[in-house]
């Protein structure tokens, strides 16, 4: 936390908790001295504070230490559990002192009950302060520590014996002899010492858990020792009574021991809050006391020994022994430091010779950089990885090898780092470029330790990553073919255009790009040659749009260009520009392509969409799409604006043919027939099957008009399989009522190959309904230049070995049909109804139409007329040749019961032939004007 955070951050109320508290406490043992000191005003109550004040705070320790055991979990539990046993001995030692001298009035003798819960104080409390210390993990260890604690206690007790307990021994041994008093003058002294020995002993092998508590409690049980210490003075205890300041050492060791555990559970509370971690400063002085602590033992009992020489007195053989088993702790305690050294050394060296291996044989490189930004270390690493010597690297600036572009980037992500908390981010990765030993930028990747003060970068050359990264990041946006922008890297920069700072201009443009013939280049001279007409293609593109424009191929032989705006306004000026560069484009992909020995031509339809306020880059490119068919429709080779009328039609056209594939579940689709009648008679020879629908709305639609909307072959397979066995099982039912007439079935050519309907199928069909073959025929409908002629001609002489009839509609009507008369076994010749309707106005198609009929008389085919309407066309017809016609001029489409009544009467009027016999009762059969196309459906 900054230092104006810490200023304004507001105090925690467990803080200002803490500080009343020991206030608190400060006040109550300054008031218990004070009183003390001025002998509480009393005898009587110096004496009753000095016993049962005495008892109430150890009472009150004992207390709070038991209640904070139950509270908490963990290792230190049972040593705040002995610290209150040790407690409640040192209240009921108290307590029974009061007894004799404030309600039994009588001075306390010795030995008594209250000298033994004294005597109990210490062992709990030393037990304590074992549990709080933190335990050594080595059988040495705890040597050590048990050395040390002798060290210290034998050095303690040589200095006191010579001092005063060797006095106080011969003093009690003399007014009594008995063992008792002696005995119990040396074991108060002799259990402080040993408090005291754990006390300097442990100070400095505290657990790290609850710091604070472990301290405050060592501070308490010091200062009650002190306290003892001073009270097993001769001096003093001769002239000792209750109520004297000696005893506020007490009381304040008491109250001091019960604040300890309950003001470090605060102390934890705060110190577990989030924020920045509290930096703890190292202690030399008290590494150096603590290292210092037996030979400062050793010293203290050789004082003792010298005291004694010096004073001219007869050394005592407990001085002499206690300060002999002291110098062979110290010397014990040196060998196994010696050993332990030793074992250590030899330790570090293998680490270290372990970690300069593991240095020097990495493969990443190691640099120690030093707060300023010096190399202070460079592995050896550096010459494979850099190309570069390490020597020749330390001593440098670390920004001398980083590429300059990087340095910015590199010194902004080092000071937030350093910024933040070392537990919070304790590493970070920086990738970068660094030069060489060749002067080529090497793209490495470090990770960053703090190091003190300066930097740890542990790095590794990762140019061949970043390398292949960027080469499929290029895949992934590009064409493999062309190497230009695919499609979804042109929607980035179109949406990138749209929304950048330009987004704007109305002069942005999408051009979208079909090749007219690519297919047929395929086809003819291979895949091959179309993949390298396709890379010529997308060079020229690429060459001919400006240098801020954008050309990608889309899939196929559809590319796309994305054209910039110049920040005009004139609409007018906008379309004109990007027009003429599309028109530009459109002719440089018209020239033609030389592809190996061969030259080949296609041709270029482009649609061209502008940019509109707010809208999408989805729907700009479908705006440029729907230009694009539309150029395509029109005759290709050309260039197409997109208008919104485009849009409008191909909702029109979706919403069709969603309608059309309902019309199918719903079977609103209705069969009519229309008469094929002989013109030389007027007999009905065949009827045609024809389909309508009429919509939900009312529209009626002829097959020309929703076969070209429904743009959905499976549902064009799907109706031409319902109008062929619609018109079987119709034709079947009219022959058993009588009326046995052959049907004619148009299919186009790639519906007779489509391997839904295998060779069996048809035969399947006249089976089922009981139809005989010959009344069967089928009208071949467009030759698609798809369809093989082979597998056509297969198909068809399979079904002439079954009876059925073939047709060749349209005849006259294509550059195929010629070929279709020569290899196709065709029974009848249908004529288009182009050639029909201008038959007798057009001189020129008079003679086509007749010179087509002879071919047909030649090969022996009978011939039908579609189209003819009126009564004159009848007459050409017959004269030419012509043996049957179909049109407006005899009937048009019926439904199946005005269809019966024809066949009841069996013939139609034919000009130039006499009347022929009249028709049943129930009405004639209307002759019905105009194209058949705009027949409605009669009621039924």
């Amino acid at each position: 936390m900054s230092a104006l955070g810490a200023l304004l951050a507001p105090r925690s109320a467990t803080g200002s908790t803490g500080l009343r508290s020991r206030i608190l406490l400060g006040i109550v043992c300054a008031g218990y001295s004070v009183g003390a000191a001025v002998g509480w005003g009393s005898p009587q109550v110096a004496v009753f504070m000095g016993d049962f004040g005495l008892a109430a705070a150890a009472l009150i320790a004992a207390v709070s230490c038991f209640l904070y055991a139950r509270a908490v979990r963990g290792r230190l539990r049972p040593a705040w559990l002995l610290f209150s046993l040790s407690s409640a001995m040192a209240a009921c030692g108290n307590a029974v002192w009061g007894w004799y001298e404030v309600i039994l009035g009588v001075p306390v003798p010795t030995p008594s009950l209250a000298d033994l819960f004294f005597l109990c104080f210490a062992p709990p409390a030393i037990v304590g302060l074992l549990v709080l210390a933190k335990r050594p993990v080595t059988r040495a260890g705890w040597v050590c520590l048990a050395l040390d604690a002798w060290l210290i206690g034998g050095s303690l007790l040589t200095l006191a014996w010579s001092l005063a307990l060797a006095h106080t021994t011969h003093v009690a041994g003399f007014q009594d002899a008995s063992v008792a008093p002696a005995a119990l003058s040396l074991a108060y002294p002799l259990l402080d010492i040993v408090l005291v020995s754990m006390v300097l002993a442990l100070h400095f092998r505290r657990a790290g858990v609850n710091r604070s508590a472990v301290n405050t409690a060592i501070a308490a049980l010091a200062l009650t020792v002190l306290s003892d210490a001073v009270f097993t003075s001769p001096l003093l205890r001769s002239t000792y009574h209750s109520g004297q300041l000696l005893d506020a050492g007490w009381f304040a060791g008491s109250l001091l021991l019960a604040y300890a555990p309950w003001g470090a559970r605060r102390g934890a509370r705060t110190s577990a809050r989030p924020g920045p971690p509290r930096v703890i400063a190292s202690r030399p002085i008290a590494g150096s006391l603590a290292a210092l602590t037996p030979y400062l033992a050793a010293a203290v009992c050789t004082l003792g020994i010298l005291y004694n020489v010096v004073d001219g007195r007869r050394v005592d053989r407990v001085v002499i022994f206690t300060g002999c088993t002291v110098v062979l702790a110290l010397v014990v305690r040196q060998g196994i430091m010696l050993l332990d050294n030793i074992s250590l050394t030899q330790e570090l060296a293998q680490k270290e010779n372990h970690f300069r291996s593991l240095v020097q044989g990495s493969s990443d490189v190691i640099m120690i950089a030093a707060p300023n930004g010096t190399l202070r270390y460079v592995s050896p690493a550096a010459a494979g990885v850099y190309g570069r010597e390490a020597e020749g690297l330390v001593g440098s600036e670390l920004s001398s090898i980083i590429h300059p572009e990087d340095l910015g980037r590199f010194v902004h992500e080092v000071r937030r780092f350093l910024a933040a908390p070392p537990h919070e981010e304790p590493t970070t990765r920086i990738e970068c470029r660094f030069r060489s030993g060749t002067g080529d930028w090497l793209n490495v990747e470090s990770t960053v330790n703090r190091h003190q003060g300066g930097l740890l970068l542990n790095s590794r050359d990762v140019t061949e990553r970043v390398r292949l990264q960027a080469q499929l990041q290029h895949n992934a946006e590009h064409d493999p073919l062309t190497d230009l922008p695919n499609r979804a890297l042109f929607t980035a920069r179109v949406r990138q255009a749209l929304g950048g700072r330009r987004s704007g201009d109305p002069g942005t443009a999408v051009l979208f790009i079909d090749l007219d013939g690519f297919k047929a280049v395929n086809d003819t001279i291979g895949h091959q040659a179309g993949d390298e007409l396709l890379v010529q293609a997308g060079r020229r593109l690429q060459d001919s749009v400006r240098a801020g424009d954008t050309a990608a191929r889309l899939g196929g032989d559809e590319f796309a260009a994305l054209i910039m705006g110049d920040g005009t306004r004139d609409q007018g000026a906008r379309e004109y520009q990007v027009h003429e560069i599309a028109d530009r484009l459109r002719l440089t992909l018209s020239q033609p392509y030389r592809i190996g020995p061969s030259e080949v031509r296609v041709a270029a339809s482009i649609g061209v969409a502008f940019a509109e306020p707010a809208i999408s880059p989805t729907d700009l490119m479908r705006n440029a799409d729907l230009a694009m068919y539309r150029a395509k429709a029109g005759g290709k080779d050309r260039v197409e604006l997109y208008a919104p009328q485009m849009q409008a039609d191909v909702v029109r056209r979706s919403e069709l043919a969603t309608r059309l594939r309902t019309a199918l579940r719903e079977g609103e689709f209705a069969l009519l027939h229309q008469p094929v009648v002989h013109l030389a008679s007027g007999s009905v020879a065949a009827v045609a099957a024809q389909a309508r629908w009429r919509s939900a709305q009312g529209i009626l639609f002829t097959p020309a008009e929703f076969l070209r909307v429904s743009g959905d072959d499976d549902r064009t397979a799907e109706l031409g399989r319902w109008l062929l066995e619609e018109a079987v099982a119709q034709a079947a039912d009219r022959a058993r009522a009588g009326h046995p007439v052959a049907v004619s079935v148009r299919l186009s050519a790639a519906r007779l190959l489509d391997a839904a309907s295998p060779p069996g199928s048809i035969e399947a069909l006249l089976t089922r309904h009981g139809l005989p073959s010959g009344a069967l025929m089928v009208e071949v409908a467009d030759s698609d230049p798809r369809v093989s002629f082979d597998a056509l001609e297969q198909r068809l002489v399979a079904l002439r070995r079954l009876g059925v009839r073939i047709a060749l509609d349209g005849f006259g009507s294509g550059f195929a049909a010629i070929n279709a008369l020569r290899r196709l076994p065709i029974d009848v010749l249908k004529l288009d109804r182009n050639l029909v309707e201008g038959v007798v106005e057009s001189a020129r198609l008079h003679k086509i139409t007749s010179g087509l009929l002879r071919i047909a008389c030649d090969l022996g085919l009978q011939s039908v007329a579609d189209g003819v309407d009126v009564p004159e066309q009848v007459l050409a017809l017959r004269a030419m040749g012509c043996t049957h016609g179909q049109g407006m001029a005899f009937s048009g489409p019926l439904d199946e019961y005005r269809l019966r009544r024809a066949l009841v009467r069996g013939e139609f009027p034919v000009p130039g032939i006499p009347s022929p016999r009249p028709v049943m009762a129930g009405g004639s059969i209307p002759l019905l004007t105009g194209s058949h196309a705009e027949t409605p459906i009669p009621p039924t």
